[in-house]
């Protein structure tokens, strides 16, 4: 039996030893290498090559915001095509299975006769080739797969490595030569199903690249006949649906979107962003409702909770249309979404700011636009930089509406007898007592650092374990601080920003603030002004700001109601004769354009009792100042400015065109003046103040042939740039 055993040893020993040999074409040395080939070195490699795309699929993060790429793959576009960027963060499973594909070619080749012997040589070859271009090195990986096509042209693995070579020609920003060799391939009548989508989806790829999107429509639908690939199939399907979309056919978006939905076992995230967006589509009254009720149904279903951040906006979305209350709710549930996405929150905070600024709220408009601008990391698209002149458009109202609002709370106080005065902050300090003992008891009777009593799943032994007392905590600091920004000296008070030729300039009260005799009614009487100089200035102040909101919202945002509800309440308040007059032509300009009886009221009032002013003459004579031959016609003045212009007195074009843009505030000549001021400014301070001054006239003056001119400066200058 021993020398049974010891014979069969010797003889697989020798048997080995002669298959082991490359170079000899005998069927044990063929079929060891083979053997040993695939199901040692490239099994290995396989299973490395499987790994690293997983990794890479799980790492990449699709922008549904945006058309889908057709193929998952991000590649630096500041990259030397072909080359590996030195960051780049492929999964180094790749480099394994390149390793292993090479020492498959090295060590088990059976190159004889100059015909290779061992049939699975050409897989190592594929494999070699797919683990470089998932490394981003493209053209090593189209060495590979020439070598594979020009050496072993009836491989089995042929029509799969045609497509692999013409994807890396995409790569490399060879489109033509990778359309021309697909369509080579699929003249091939003998082709499995699986081989004729993935050839359309490449092609697909290089259309997308040529920005042929009716070809790349054309290919992406005939490369989801079957779901061989689930995972391709649902993106294709779904990159068509956008497509469809981008191009108003909704019928057809819709079914590439139900396709997805009713796909079985497929990634989660194409068959919920397919709702979504389905819900975009939405055209008629009918859908509408349906569809609504679809997102409530969605949002209800706890495996959703990822995406109830985009599932509530788009709620509110439609909503919008038919029930403002109601979205605004939305788009707030939508900001509260654990799992938000930062682009998701400047969607939800622009909607609700827009919302604001077309019911004419620019204060809370504004707010919701600094919110954006403090998180977004994509100031230079052209959305936040149309957001950001939006909101800089806002400073002004802002900056005088609080001046209006703040001032008018004290000229009411000032106007209360003694005992009422006191009777208001007594009410006042009630309110604030009862706050803080509401607070006090939320503190008590949580969990947490005062209160051991529930011992739940959010408690901890240190503070900032437990969520809600952490929350408890946030709402105690607001309640004693405000809303106080994370930065450096949060608790020094009265930090104002103000707007002053597009200059900001912060204006700091370096003490801190003292909540010690918050609840003390001394402490308020005592705040109350009594000298009558300070109470006069204060009027004036409440006056001009009054004045100035009026013009804003009329010139500026064509709000006329609510310029005319400012201006009749400056009047109200007996202004000096500097605003009143101009005040009251203001007015008369809102109601004729509105054909009011009280147009004819003011004219007869400016005519009568300001017969010298020059807004008497315009309302008398309207052609009178616009003569311009008159050496006192706003047409006169821009023409002598404008040669101070050409004699490069830059300061004094500055100074005469703010006067003048001042003194025929609502007249078409002011354009003019901003436009050249601009231009004064540019030549005095250089192109990042010309930008500035540019960018205002374009805001301000979108209509105008001044503002139209404005911004074709600032994209020229941002050419050059």
């Amino acid at each position: 039996m021993k020398n049974t055993f010891k014979i069969f040893v010797s003889f697989l020993i020798i048997l080995l030893t002669i298959g082991c040999s490359t170079k000899k074409d005998a069927f044990i040395n063929r079929s060891y290498h083979s053997i040993t080939t695939k199901y040692n070195v490239l099994h290995n490699g396989n299973e490395a090559f499987r790994v690293g795309l997983e990794q890479l699929n799980e790492n990449y993060e699709d922008d549904f915001w945006n058309i889908l790429p057709i193929e998952p793959l991000k590649v630096d576009e500041l990259a030397i095509p072909g080359i590996a960027s030195d960051t780049d963060s492929s999964p180094k499973e790749f480099e394994k299975a390149e390793e292993k594909a090479v020492k498959a070619v090295q060590k088990h080749s059976m190159l004889i006769a100059r015909k290779e012997k061992n049939n699975q040589i050409d897989d190592a070859y594929l494999l070699l080739g797919k683990s470089r271009y998932y490394s981003k090195r493209f053209v090593p990986a189209l060495e590979a797969f020439n070598y594979v096509i020009i050496n072993y042209p009836n491989a089995d693995l042929i029509n799969e490595t045609r497509i692999w070579q013409s994807k890396t020609h995409i790569r490399l920003q060879n489109e033509d030569q990778a359309i021309e060799n697909l369509k080579l391939l699929l003249k091939n009548k003998n082709l499995s199903e699986k081989i004729k989508e993935d050839a359309h989806t490449a092609i697909a790829m290089a259309y997308t690249e040529k920005d042929s999107i009716r070809q790349v429509i054309d290919h992406l639908n005939k490369a989801v006949i079957t779901d061989n690939n689930k995972e391709q199939t649902a993106r294709n399907l779904y990159i068509l649906g956008q497509l469809y979309q981008q191009n108003k056919l909704i019928d057809s978006s819709n079914i590439a979107y139900q396709k997805v939905i009713d796909l079985k076992r497929v990634p989660y995230k194409y068959k919920i962003h397919a709702q979504i967006e389905k819900a975009k589509n939405v055209s008629t009254k009918e859908e509408a409702v349906a569809t609504i009720e679809t997102l409530k149904s969605l949002i209800k279903d706890r495996d959703n909770r990822p995406y109830l951040g985009e599932l509530y906006y788009q709620l509110a979305m439609i909503e919008k249309e038919s029930n403002l209350e109601n979205a605004i709710t939305d788009f707030k549930k939508s900001l509260q979404s654990e799992s938000i996405q930062n682009f998701q929150k400047e969607l939800s905070f622009e909607e609700i700011g827009n919302i604001y600024f077309d019911k004419a709220d620019f204060i809370t408009a504004g707010a919701y636009y600094d919110s954006i601008l403090q998180i977004t990391d994509d100031e230079n698209s052209k959305r936040v930089r149309r957001l950001k002149r939006r909101r800089n458009n806002l400073d002004e109202v802002i900056f005088y509406e609080n001046i209006a609002k703040v001032n008018d709370s004290i000229l009411n106080i000032v106007s209360m007898s003694k005992d009422e005065q006191s009777a208001f902050f007594t009410s006042y300090i009630e309110k604030l007592k009862e706050k803080e003992a509401q607070q006090q008891k939320k503190i008590t009777t949580g969990s947490g650092f005062l209160s051991s009593k529930n011992n739940n799943s959010n408690s901890g032994k240190w503070y900032f374990y437990n969520i809600q007392t952490v929350g408890f905590g946030e709402q105690e600091f607001k309640r004693i601080w405000g809303n106080r920004p994370l930065e450096d000296n949060w608790r020094l008070s009265e930090k104002t920003q103000l707007n002053f030729g597009g200059k900001n300039v912060i204006t700091q009260n370096n003490t801190e603030t003292d909540t010690s005799k918050n609840l003390d009614l001394s402490y308020y009487l005592d705040k109350i002004p009594t000298n009558q100089f300070k109470i006069d200035s204060i009027k004036n102040d409440r006056n001009n700001a009054y004045y100035k909101l009026g013009i804003i919202y009329k010139e500026q945002f064509k709000e006329v109601d609510l310029a005319a509800d400012k201006l009749e309440k400056l009047l109200v308040f007996n202004p000096n004769k500097d605003i009143e007059l101009p005040a009251k032509y203001h007015l008369f300009k809102i109601y004729e354009s509105k054909n009011s009886e009280k147009a004819n009221s003011l004219k007869n009032d400016i005519i009568t009792n300001y017969t010298n002013s020059k807004y008497a003459k315009i309302i008398s004579n309207p052609n009178q100042l616009l003569d311009e031959g008159d050496k006192n016609s706003p047409e006169s003045e821009y023409e002598s400015v404008y040669y101070e212009y050409k004699d490069e007195k830059f300061e004094s074009v500055i100074t005469k065109s703010t006067q003048a843009i001042s003194k025929y505030e609502g007249q078409s000549i002011v354009p003019k003046f901003e436009l050249l001021k601009a231009y004064a400014i540019g030549k005095k301070d250089g192109v990042a103040s010309f930008k500035e001054a540019l960018e205002f006239v374009a805001v301000n003056y979108p209509n105008t042939e001044e503002g139209k001119k404005a911004q074709e400066v600032i994209e020229t200058i941002k050419a050059k740039i």
